[in-house]
């Protein structure tokens, strides 16, 4: 942010393209304590930095350019799945160019292969990663133009203003944009040197923006890969096995299945038999009418209690360092049930595979990777394959992985015709991407009052992290055997993960058993950190009790950064902390620090009967949150509309993974298999009073994206344990009840198209 001057790019051409090359930003923070703890690697260089360093090597290659209309666009190189990154980027543009926000266009870039590791969307790392180069292009173009305008105004530059699209000359003379355009452009690229507007003289980021998609979204003009218009591509999906990653071994009445009504193909692909139809319910008629022979699935017999023993019995030893004789040696243990990350856009993809090329349209996080093992697969050169990167309708982490893409090329080859594949909601929960089982030991020494020592064994099923950096080699690189998924897993873990409190010696180690493909996992939103920061903060409630402190007074006397301590306070008092509750309702409050940002929440719940047992048809009730107060520390926050938004979004999820939504893992499959099963937090079970403060902040932006995820789930976690009077140890609460729902078949493994849908609505 002290930076002053910035090296970019005129790109030689006819139009005014420019383009930016800058270095890494983010340092180390500082910390002292009576009983300090020292850094960890993620305090010195965490994931953000990793992944922006990693960038940084192709930034000249993202470019802002402004057209003879007086328009600037912009190709972001990552993904849109309900975030609102292309606002921000937008705003970011649009200040720094001076130009009307609605000037400005932002588009999703196809695959670029020569960005490298430059189009990973992940570990809400956009803002921070392209605040800068964005800030720099816009900056060169807009220089630029004051050149041009200098030359045909007579004025010198610095007499110069760039206001709304125009350049204004002294005596009031302008010219647009539009018409600077030819005259700003090089024949050849150029180095630019150029100064940034200052922040303080910001009036476009920072102020509350809608999104610039919202129209489009509430009135259906919105295109996702559902709603492309492709010539020829029918409907098409897939039959799949009953069993985790079953795979098809013959089918028994193919030809009977492809003279049904409308359906043109019944073919065999890698991961089930695909149908292709003239509508999707003729598709799932079809796939009901299938005899398929199975091979066996990866987890055959397997259940949620098998694969917690055996998570269990991969659990390191704790290695206490040596302590005075009068300490207290404290030990706490939670489980965490499979979650699954499906977002509300089914999986879906569109492609047309032909002998000498084709197309896929598809949200991919991704698409580098995407493009060259979907060209591979299906025997293409990669320069022969496009793939176009579509808004999506949500990710959780989902769409780092582009299996709905790829089976789309395979089905598109196998029928010899372009297809429009759509996962069924069934297949979702059941063989799509899960945030599988874990378990964290925390083993606490202390002495009087403070703690001397803090061990985490962090443990669980394998996260497939073999997207790697969204490129070839770095997916190359996680694909070997024993030790390659596992050291993505290592880094990710260790540059996200650290205490934020002053506990002496810390030791927080991830180990994680089994292939990276036993499971179809992925990086859910916020990967490791709801889980071992709800563990975190459940043992900093139990500290805080044994010492007889109260829990906001005890967090506030340990804490080491003033930017969490301020977010804590904050929640505190606009949350009314230590308030008087009824019997069996309760607040609990936690923080967390992540994305070069800092969260904290304060949450309130109602565990008494009457509540716990009120009866909602089709709904999974239990405990309700009433009140959630939040607060965010994003650095500087370029859309605070959008950061809270974001917030609210992640509200949801943490109290969802703390109450109430789980998957169910039983004789190798999965029981949920629908949105219907799955009980993320519904509407019965959300909070009348959410309130979220966005604060000012001196720091660059962060990330927002899974900020709001942590906190709140250790909060709800927090609440819980004090209005039931014992802490809880797995999750969600309700995950060892009876289920709430009868499991529909897995043969046929889609259930019977609704026909009665008004007798559904309340």
């Amino acid at each position: 942010m002290a930076r002053r001057k910035f090296l970019g790019y005129l790109v030689g051409g006819s139009g005014l393209v420019a383009a930016a090359n800058v270095g890494l930003l983010g340092s180390p923070p500082e910390a002292a304590a009576a009983v300090p703890t020292a850094p960890v690697p993620a305090e010195l260089a965490d994931l953000n930095d990793v992944l922006s360093a990693a960038a940084l090597p192709t930034s000249q290659l993202i470019t802002v350019e402004v057209h003879e209309d007086g328009t600037a666009s912009f190709e972001l190189p990552r993904a849109e799945v309900g975030q609102g990154i292309t606002t921000s980027i937008a705003m970011i543009v649009a200040e720094e160019l001076e130009l009307p926000l609605d000037k400005v266009d932002v588009s999703l870039a196809p695959a670029r292969p020569e960005l490298l590791f430059n189009q990973l969307t992940g570990g809400s790392n956009t803002i921070f990663a392209m605040y800068t180069p964005v800030r720099v292009a816009a900056a060169i173009a807009k220089g630029a133009l004051l050149e041009a305008a200098s030359n045909l105004l007579g004025d010198t530059v610095d007499a110069l203003q760039a206001k709304a699209g125009e350049i204004i000359g002294v005596g009031g003379k302008s010219v647009t944009y539009g018409e600077l355009v030819s005259k700003a452009a090089v024949p050849r690229t150029t180095p630019r040197e150029v100064v940034l507007k200052p922040v303080a003289e910001y009036n476009v980021v920072g102020t509350p923006q809608p999104r610039k998609d919202a129209r489009a979204a509430i009135t259906g003009q919105k295109q996702f890969a559902m709603d492309l218009a492709v010539d020829g591509a029918l409907p098409a999906m897939i039959c799949r096995a009953p069993t985790v990653h079953g795979t098809p071994k013959a089918v028994r009445n193919a030809a009977e299945v492809k003279a049904m009504n409308g359906v043109t193909h019944v073919e065999q692909v890698p991961t089930g038999v695909a149908v292709r139809a003239q509508t999707f319910g003729q598709c799932i008629d079809a796939i009901r009418a299938l005899q398929v022979d199975w091979n066996p699935g990866t987890a055959e017999g397997e259940s949620d209690e098998s694969i917690l023993a055996e998570v269990h019995g991969a659990e390191l030893p704790m290695v206490v360092p040596q302590v005075p004789v009068l300490t207290e040696t404290l030990d706490y243990g939670f489980e965490f049930y499979t979650r699954s990350g499906s977002p509300l856009e089914p999986n879906c993809a569109v492609a047309d595979i032909r002998a000498d090329g084709g197309t896929v349209w598809a949200s991919a996080k991704s698409p580098i990777a995407a493009r060259e093992e979907i060209a591979a697969a299906v025997g293409l050169p990669v320069d022969k394959l496009v793939f176009n990167v579509v808004e999506g309708g949500g990710s959780f982490g989902r769409k780092l992985f582009f299996d709905g893409a790829l089976e789309a090329a395979h089905v598109s080859k196998a029928c010899q015709a372009p297809v429009r594949l759509m996962w069924h909601r069934a297949d979702e929960p059941r063989q799509g991407r899960s945030h599988p089982i874990t378990t964290s030991r925390i083993r606490v020494t202390r002495l009087a009052d403070q703690v001397l020592t803090y061990e985490h064994r962090h443990t669980g099923v394998a996260v497939d992290l073999t997207h790697g950096l969204g490129e070839a080699i770095t997916a190359g690189a996680a694909k070997l055997p024993v030790a390659g998924n596992l050291t993505f897993a290592e880094t990710i873990f260790t540059t996200t993960q650290y205490l934020p409190y002053d506990f002496g010696v810390v030791d927080q180690l991830l180990l994680e058993t089994g292939a990276h493909d036993r499971f179809p996992t992925s990086a859910v939103r916020n990967v490791y950190s709801p889980d071992v920061r709800a563990a975190n903060e459940l043992v900093v409630d139990r500290l805080a009790e044994r010492m007889g402190k109260d829990p906001y007074e005890f967090r506030m006397g340990f804490l080491r950064e003033e930017r969490v301590r301020r977010v804590l306070e904050k929640v505190a008092e606009e949350g009314e902390w230590g308030k008087r509750m009824p019997e069996h309702c309760a607040q609990g409050i936690a923080i967390h620090e992540e994305y070069k940002g800092a969260t904290a929440c304060l949450v309130e719940i109602d565990c008494r009967p009457e509540t716990v047992n009120r009866r909602i048809r089709d709904a999974r009730t239990g405990p309700l949150v009433t009140k959630v107060t939040f607060a965010v520390d994003p650095g500087l926050a370029i859309n605070p509309t959008g950061v809270e938004a974001q917030m609210q979004g992640g509200i949801s999820d943490g109290i969802a993974l703390a109450l109430t939504n789980s998957s169910h893992l039983a004789d190798g499959h999965f029981l949920e298999a629908s949105w219907d099963n799955s009980a993320y937090t519904r509407q019965w079970n959300t909070p009348r009073d959410i309130q979220v403060f966005v604060m000012p902040s001196e720091h660059p932006p962060g990330g927002a994206g899974e900020a709001g995820v942590a906190a709140t789930f250790a909060a709800t976690a927090c609440a819980y344990g004090r209005a039931v009077g014992e802490m809880p140890t797995y999750f969600p609460i309700n995950h060892k009840e009876p289920l709430h729902f009868e499991p529909k078949s897995f043969v046929p493994p889609v259930p019977e198209s609704p026909t009665d849908g008004l007798t559904h609505t309340f």
